[in-house]
């Protein structure tokens, strides 16, 4: 329970408000350095996984990435649990302001039961190895009819000792102008939450929606692990 009472103690404040304006927020050291090392040695201990995905098979870029299995490790089922009634009520102010007809409910498990009365029942959080030259290819995290517009990530190694390049990078792809490009290299026991998908913007008149995929830049020498929470479950 460590984990639920670091994120209680987070300062959600300048979280919400990084994230209304930024469409993202980093906050540091939420993971200390023994619970990444944890993540990151179970990386090959297969019966925690329903399935492995190798990136250049499918076009996504050149990496592999593991998604967990029911009953998910405690740190990750305490991060998923205690995160999400934070985020929950920026989601429905966002769905407010775009008059998108949507409410999220207060709880992560009134959530997942959402998603499985639209037979969306696998679980989605998931872990990531890139090794030199890796990358991943931008992309959103949707999974299905039933989303929530925010999600995690949280970093397992430490850049420019672990490895070099690996950039987590944002593209907010704005109505009738050009990309805009946001790199970021948080470190080592870093979280990250950003848009699923969009972001509200305030206009002149009202607000509108600002689209945003995500990826991860090429790895240039030595190994990064990532672990993405995911808050809906997939089809």
């Amino acid at each position: 329970m460590e984990i639920v009472k670091r994120v209680g103690l987070l300062d959600w404040d300048n979280i919400t408000e990084d994230i209304n304006q930024k469409g993202y927020a980093v906050t540091a050291g939420v993971l200390t350095g023994e619970e990444c090392d944890k993540l990151t040695v179970r990386y090959n201990n297969e019966t925690l996984y329903r399935k492995t995905i190798n990136m250049e098979q499918f076009g996504y870029g050149l990496g592999e990435y593991k998604y967990f299995q029911y009953p998910l490790p405690a740190i990750v089922q305490e991060l998923r649990e205690s995160v999400y009634p934070k985020l929950a009520p920026i989601a429905n102010s966002w769905m407010r302001v775009l008059n998108i007809d949507t409410s999220f409910p207060e709880s992560l498990e009134q959530l997942l039961e959402h998603c499985h009365i639209h037979h969306q029942n696998r679980p989605t959080p998931l872990i990531l190895q890139y090794g030199e030259g890796g990358y991943n290819a931008l992309h959103q995290d949707l999974y299905g009819d039933v989303y929530f517009p925010m999600q995690l990530v949280l970093f397992l190694n430490e850049p420019e000792k672990d490895y070099q390049g690996g950039e987590f990078v944002l593209i907010e792809q704005r109505p009738r102008a050009q990309s805009k490009a946001i790199v970021l290299k948080p470190r080592r026991g870093d979280m990250l939450v950003f848009t699923t998908n969009f972001r509200p913007v305030k206009g002149s008149k009202a607000y509108y929606r600002v689209n945003m995929k995500h990826g991860v830049s090429e790895i240039i020498s030595g190994k990064r692990h990532t672990l993405g929470i995911i808050f809906h479950d997939a089809t």
